[in-house]
């Protein structure tokens, strides 16, 4: 799980991983977690934080990191067990985006409510975002 974990100022190529991790998962996640965590309008914020290139890269790696973790199936707590699953992606979204919260603009929340009141973009539509 260490691996998820990525310094701010790493390779270019680490942040580009976890961009993929994030890219190839996010909406999968969002979709089958909708309704059950109580994070998520944060963590679609988050991901419309990391996608805009306004964000500082350090911002963005950071993010990125954090909604890795959110989308990677492995996880320290296994998000299948009730009342406990999502509890460590929770805090581990919870600490980044409290450290960022300055950069995630009303216009990302405002993006993220509006995905959540429809279906979350498909994976043509994600292409669009």
């Amino acid at each position: 799980m260490n691996d998820l974990i990525v310094h701010p100022s790493a390779h270019p190529s680490i942040v580009a991983n976890r961009e993929r991790i994030v890219e190839d998962g996010f909406w999968q996640k969002v979709r089958r977690t909708a309704g059950k965590v109580p994070f998520l309008e944060d963590a679609v914020a988050g991901y419309f934080c990391a996608i805009d290139p306004a964000a500082p890269a350090k911002v963005k790696a950071s993010i990125l990191a954090a909604l890795a973790y959110f989308v990677v199936p492995i996880d320290l707590v296994p998000d299948f067990i009730a009342g406990l699953g999502y509890s460590d992606d929770a805090a581990v979204l919870y600490g980044v985006l409290k450290l960022v919260h300055h950069h995630i603009t009303a216009e990302h929340k405002s993006r993220a409510a509006a995905v959540l009141l429809k279906d979350p973009p498909s994976e043509a539509a994600k292409d669009e975002a």
